[in-house]
């Protein structure tokens, strides 16, 4: 008796159906990973150009928005002495928002041209950094932590408000300083109380447009100039 024997018979249709999604699946996420970056917004920055940020960023060219790293970026960006945090926000319609926290400037040393940071970095003063006050002698090794930690403690709006710091300690008060302000007027403070001149702006409307001298080391008084 002739056994028969039955060909199993090859499912072409299904394969070719599989193959044809995998194809369609691999030219999509390809399609998706070179989609390039369409926007690029940048937050936060005053010192640092949007151009400087971008180029540190490494996105200049705007390339591929998802195979772009973010942490990547964030590392470029914070290597600018500046830069204090960095924030990356990949946004719908393949839009890059770059948001940044810069560093405050306190002061600007009038013995080297070099400007102090809120971190205690020192940095050789560019031509456009305005706004901020001019230390004009030297402040003691002993005393310079303290300094900086009250002026790191001076609100941006006040900060701007002051032209010239000077270091002037009496045979009373080793941590005296002298801040001359930009409308005129001249404030005594010590480094125990140097979060008294952030109220500077409450207490100009008592004064009633004079100009003198505002004693907040010792005592809270006004000497009018004659």
């Amino acid at each position: 008796m002739t056994k028969l024997v039955k060909k199993k018979k090859l499912r072409i249709v299904p394969v070719l159906i599989t193959i044809v999604i995998l194809v369609l699946l691999f030219g999509l996420a390809k399609i998706v990973l070179e989609a390039r970056i369409e926007n690029i917004v940048i937050k936060g920055n005053n010192r640092v150009s949007d151009q400087t940020i971008i180029d540190l960023a490494g996105v200049q060219d705007y390339p591929s928005f998802f195979l772009t790293s973010s942490a990547s970026m964030q590392r470029k960006i914070k290597a600018n002495p500046y830069i204090k945090e960095v924030y990356i926000h990949k946004n719908f319609y393949h839009v890059l928002e770059i948001e940044v926290e810069e560093y405050k400037l306190l002061y600007k040393r009038a013995s080297d041209n070099k400007v102090i940071l809120e971190n205690g970095n020192e940095l050789l003063s560019e031509d456009n950094i305005l706004g901020i006050p001019v230390l004009l002698n030297y402040v003691p090794d002993t005393k310079q932590e303290s300094f900086l930690k009250g002026m790191s403690e001076m609100k941006e709006d006040i900060l701007k408000q002051i032209s010239e710091i000077t270091y002037v300690p009496n045979d009373f008060d080793k941590d005296r300083f002298l801040l001359t302000m930009d409308d005129g007027n001249s404030v005594y403070l010590t480094l125990t109380k140097f979060n008294m001149i952030n109220y500077y702006d409450e207490v100009l409307p008592q004064l009633e447009g004079r100009k003198g001298i505002l004693y907040l080391d010792s005592g809270n008084h006004f000497q009018i100039m004659e």
